[in-house]
C-alpha cells in the first residue's frame, strides 16, 4: 500500500510539472542560443562574489598595482573620507592622482549592490560603513541633487558620462535605490532618494513624452542635444526609480510618472536601446501589468533588449554562437563592432531586471531560464583563468588577478589597431590602454568595475543537484517587492527529464507551488524533495507554508495574504 501511494505521488508531481497552463512565450534572440551551451562549466558564482569583496577591499593588500582601493579625503557633498576603487588595474587617473577624487559609482555601488546581494553586510566591515561612504555621489555642488558617477565636477572630464551621457547620470540612481532597499535604516539614504525621486518626476513632467536626447540637465531641469547620440531609453531608467519610489513612499505622483515615462518608452518606432537601462523598461512593464493593471508590451521590450538591432547605438544587444567552439551565448554588448563584443558588467546587470520578471510573467521562464544558463556558463570566459590562454591579450599578467578581476570585455576580433591581430575569436580584452594612450599599462585590460557587480550573480544563482539546472532566485533582486515567499526559477536543458532536488528547510512543513502550471505540485512536505522537470521546460517554484488560507484577489492566488501566483485561475489543485 505504501509503494503504491508513493508511486501515485510521484505520478501527480510529474503530471503536474508537465501541465502548461502557462503558454511559454519566445524571445527569437534567445531561441537561437544552445538549449545546453557547451563547453558546460558553470563556476561558483558566490564564491566568486565573497573573494571579489574579501580581496579587493584590502587596503594593504601586496603586489604590482595593489591595493585596488585608497581613501578619498576630499570630503565631496559629505564630510567624511569616502573609498575609491579602480575602475581597472593600474588606471593613472586614479589612486593618489588627481587628489584622490577621480573614483566612479558604478565601481562602488556595484561592488556594495553585489557584496550586498551575496549576504555581506556593508555598513558594517572590518570598522568601515560603505553604505554611507556612498553618498559623496550625491551631487549636491553641482545642483543637480541626484546620485552621479563621480563626486565632483572636477575630475568628471577624465572619464565618461557625468553631465553628458545620459545611461551613466540615470544608472548611479538605480543603483543607489537598490542599495536603499536593502539599507532603509542607514541615515541620510530616504532625503537622499526623495530628492532623487522629485528629480526624475519633475524631469518626466518636463519632457512630456518626448526622451529623444542626448542627456538632461538636473540641474537646470533642461533636456540637451550634444554630441553623444539621442538616449530615449533613458525613459527606462526614470520608470524603474519612480516605481521603486512610489513602491517605498506610496506617493501617486510617482506612479504617474513612472507609467508617462514607460510610455514615452514604449511609443519609440525603433529599438532605442543604448547602454543597460532597456532591460529595466521591460522589467518595470511587466511588474506594473500585474500590480497595476497597465497593459504595457514587454514583448516588445524584451525583443528591443536582446535583438541587437539598435540604430544609434548600433547593434547593442545580446551575442550569440561559437566562435571557435568557445560559447558565447548569453554575453551582452555590441553584436557587430569588430564582429562581437560583450561586456562583463553588462551580461551581469542584465540578470538583475530580467530574472525578477519571471515571477510576475512565468510566460517568460523558460526563455529567461535558458538565457541565464548561457550567460552564467560565458561569462567565466572574461576571467583569465577560465579563458584558454591562446584566446586572451595578456595571459602572461594573470597573477595581477588574484583570481577575481575579469577582463572588460571579449570580442570576436582584438579591437586595437596594431595589438593581438593574431589571436583568433573569442579574445578576452578590455580597452583601459585606449583611455590614456601610451600611460595606462597593458593591465588596464582587467576590469575592475565590471568584475565589482559579480554579486548580482552570486546572489542569484546556485547549482542544483543536476548539472546545467541551476536555482536561480527571483527575489534577490526584486527590490522594493510586496513581501512574498521563496520563489526559484528551473530550467531543464536536456532532451529527457530530469530529477531536481528542491532544498527544503528541516522542521517546517512547505507546499510546492509551480506558476508555470498554475498548481501545487506537492504538499505537507519536511524535508527536501525531488521533482521531475520536463525536457527543455522549465518550473517556477514557490515554496508555500503547508495549511494556509488560500484566498483570490482577481487572478491571484494568495496564501495567508501573500500572493503566490499573480495570473492564477480558481481552479488550483
Amino acid at each position: 500500500m505504501k509503494l503504491l501511494f508513493r508511486f501515485l505521488f510521484i505520478f501527480l508531481i510529474t503530471a503536474s510539472c508537465g501541465y502548461a497552463q502557462v503558454k511559454q512565450l519566445n524571445i527569437p534572440r534567445v531561441d537561437k542560443m544552445a538549449d545546453l551551451p557547451q563547453p558546460l562549466k558553470i563556476i561558483d558564482w558566490h564564491k566568486m562574489s565573497l573573494d571579489f569583496d574579501r580581496t579587493i577591499y584590502d587596503f594593504q593588500a601586496q603586489g604590482a598595482y595593489w591595493p585596488m582601493v585608497w581613501i578619498d579625503s576630499t570630503a565631496k557633498n559629505f564630510n567624511q573620507p569616502v573609498v575609491g576603487m579602480y575602475t581597472a588595474v593600474g588606471d593613472v587617473r586614479q589612486g593618489k592622482n588627481n587628489k584622490g577624487m577621480f573614483h566612479e559609482a558604478l565601481a562602488s555601488m556595484g561592488s556594495v549592490l553585489g557584496a550586498t546581494l551575496a549576504g555581506i553586510d556593508k555598513s558594517d566591515q572590518q570598522g568601515k560603513n560603505y553604505v554611507a561612504m556612498l553618498k559623496n555621489y550625491f551631487n549636491s555642488g553641482t545642483g543637480w541633487n541626484i546620485m552621479m558617477n563621480n563626486t565632483a565636477p572636477e575630475v568628471a572630464l577624465l572619464g565618461g558620462g557625468y553631465g553628458r551621457d545620459w545611461w551613466y547620470d540615470v544608472y548611479p540612481n538605480v543603483l543607489f535605490y537598490a542599495i536603499y532597499d536593502k539599507y532603509p535604516d542607514e541615515p541620510d539614504l530616504e532625503r537622499l532618494a526623495r530628492s532623487i525621486a522629485e528629480k526624475f518626476f519633475k524631469a518626466d513632467s518636463i519632457l512630456n513624452g518626448n526622451y529623444n536626447y542626448s542627456y538632461f540637465d538636473y540641474g537646470m531641469m533642461k533636456p540637451m542635444v550634444n554630441n553623444i547620440c539621442l538616449q530615449p531609453d533613458a525613459a527606462a531608467g526614470h520608470a524603474y526609480v519612480l516605481y521603486s519610489a512610489y513602491k517605498k513612499f506610496g506617493d501617486k505622483r510617482y506612479l504617474q510618472g513612472a507609467m508617462s515615462a514607460m510610455k514615452a518608452l514604449e511609443s519609440q518606432k525603433v529599438n532605442p536601446t543604448y547602454e543597460l537601462l532597456m532591460p529595466f523598461g521591460a522589467y518595470v512593464g511587466a511588474r506594473m501589468n500585474v500590480e497595476e493593471g497597465t497593459d504595457f508590451d514587454v514583448q516588445k521590450l524584451l525583443d528591443w533588449t536582446f535583438d541587437g538591432t539598435a540604430i544609434c547605438r548600433e547593434g547593442w544587444g545580446f551575442l550569440l554562437g561559437k566562435w571557435n567552439n568557445i560559447d558565447i551565448s548569453g554575453t551582452v554588448g555590441s553584436t557587430v563592432d569588430h564582429g562581437g563584443y560583450g561586456f562583463l558588467m553588462n551580461t551581469f546587470d542584465a540578470a538583475w531586471p530580467l530574472i525578477p520578471l519571471v515571477k510576475y510573467q512565468p510566460s517568460y521562464a523558460t526563455a529567461i531560464g535558458k538565457w541565464m544558463l548561457n550567460a552564467a556558463n560565458a561569462s567565466r570566459y572574461f576571467y583569465p583563468q577560465y579563458m584558454p590562454k591562446e584566446h586572451q591579450t595578456i595571459p602572461e599578467q594573470m597573477e595581477v588577478t588574484k583570481g577575481v578581476i575579469a577582463y572588460e570585455g571579449i570580442s570576436m576580433a582584438s579591437t586595437f589597431d596594431d595589438k593581438y591581430l593574431s589571436l583568433k575569436a573569442p579574445v578576452a580584452q578590455g580597452d583601459g590602454p585606449k583611455w590614456v594612450p601610451g600611460k595606462n599599462p597593458e593591465v588596464s585590460q582587467f576590469s575592475v568595475y565590471g568584475s565589482a557587480h559579480v554579486g548580482i550573480f552570486g546572489g542569484i544563482i546556485r547549482p542544483t543537484n543536476v548539472e546545467g539546472i541551476l536555482q536561480i532566485n527571483l527575489q534577490t533582486t526584486d527590490f522594493f517587492k510586496e513581501k512574498g515567499y521563496p520563489s526559484y526559477l528551473y530550467y531543464n536543458p536536456y532532451d529527457s527529464n530530469r530529477q531536481i532536488l528542491i532544498p527544503l528547510k528541516a522542521g517546517e512543513k512547505t507546499d510546492l507551488y509551480n506558476t508555470v502550471t498554475g498548481r501545487f505540485i506537492a504538499r505537507n512536505l519536511s524535508g527536501s524533495r525531488k521533482i521531475t522537470l520536463p525536457a527543455r521546460q522549465s518550473a517556477v517554484i514557490v515554496l508555500v507554508p503547508s495549511k494556509g488560507k488560500i484566498s483570490y484577489s482577481g487572478t491571484m492566488l494568495m496564501v495567508n495574504g501573500i500572493i503566490v501566483d499573480y495570473s492564477a485561475s480558481n481552479s488550483v489543485h
